[in-house]
């Protein structure tokens, strides 16, 4: 009976390579630093805060608009940055004007400390950060793991312009969110092709760290990318809806509320 029992097939495991190639290069074991310049103009002058019901001004030169990826969307102390994404206005000596984009990738576990160590360095005690959300989100988070790393919390100290809630108080009630995805389109006229949802971002870096392909983590990247790039446009229109009809934000209000 045995000799005539019918045999699995076996297969053979697969012989291609996989692909596990990622952007930028390697500044320490397990960390990754990819650079980008966009060429633009720097803006001229300081630019005015009133759309963030603020009267002060900032340099353009000190703001870091930054954006983070995380293994998940809890927040938490076991929830950590994967990934760290900056943008400045910057003059390159050979490139000109333009907005550097830098991110900080890490490939292994260990490296999270020398990432919050580089991250350090791009700020300093003039910095003016900026976000999405990241008031409550982004910054507690990094500000726990600096902590958990037994490092000096150097976001704190900082200024933090947060773009989320201006940007409700303004459109809220004109589209059907204010998702940061939403705003880029129906304001800024960017619609991102071939993008991942952040939300499969914690499956992409796990699927890497197991020995899975790239191909997702170069998606996770090239998201946090353009998010960063996203938040300095942001910025500039909403300066410049405040300037134009500073009590605009009011009339939404009382439209949205007379429509509900």
């Amino acid at each position: 009976l045995l000799g005539v029992r019918d045999r699995a097939p076996v297969y053979a495991a697969a012989t291609h390579p996989v692909d596990r190639s990622l952007p930028g290069r390697e500044i320490a074991p397990g960390l990754r630093l990819v650079e980008a310049h966009l060429p633009q103009p720097i803006p001229r002058g300081p630019l005015p805060l009133g759309f963030a019901r603020r009267g002060d001004q900032v340099d353009p030169g000190r703001l870091l608009f930054f954006d983070t990826e995380t293994t998940g969307l809890a927040g938490g102390t076991g929830t950590r940055a994967f990934q760290i994404g900056a943008a400045d206005w910057h003059r390159h000596p050979e490139l000109g004007d333009g907005l550097r984009v830098r991110q900080l990738l890490i490939t292994t576990l260990g490296a999270e400390r020398a990432m919050l160590e580089e991250f350090s360095r791009w700020l300093r005690p003039g910095t003016v950060l900026s976000s999405y959300n990241g008031r409550c989100y982004d910054a507690p988070l990094l500000k726990t793991r600096y902590r958990l790393a037994r490092m000096g919390d150097p976001i704190s100290p900082l200024d933090h312009v947060d773009l989320l809630f201006p940007t409700r108080r303004r459109y809220r009630g004109r589209w059907e969110n204010c998702r940061l995805a939403t705003i880029e389109r129906k304001l800024l006229g960017i619609v991102r092709e071939d993008d991942l949802p952040g939300s499969e971002a914690p499956a992409a870096w796990l699927s890497y760290l197991r020995g899975g392909s790239s191909a997702l983590l170069r998606r996770v990247c090239a998201h946090n990318h353009q998010d960063v790039v996203t938040l300095a446009r942001l910025l500039l229109r909403l300066v410049e809806a405040h300037e134009q009809s500073p009590e605009l934000s009011g009339a939404v209000r009382r439209e949205a509320a007379r429509a509900g």
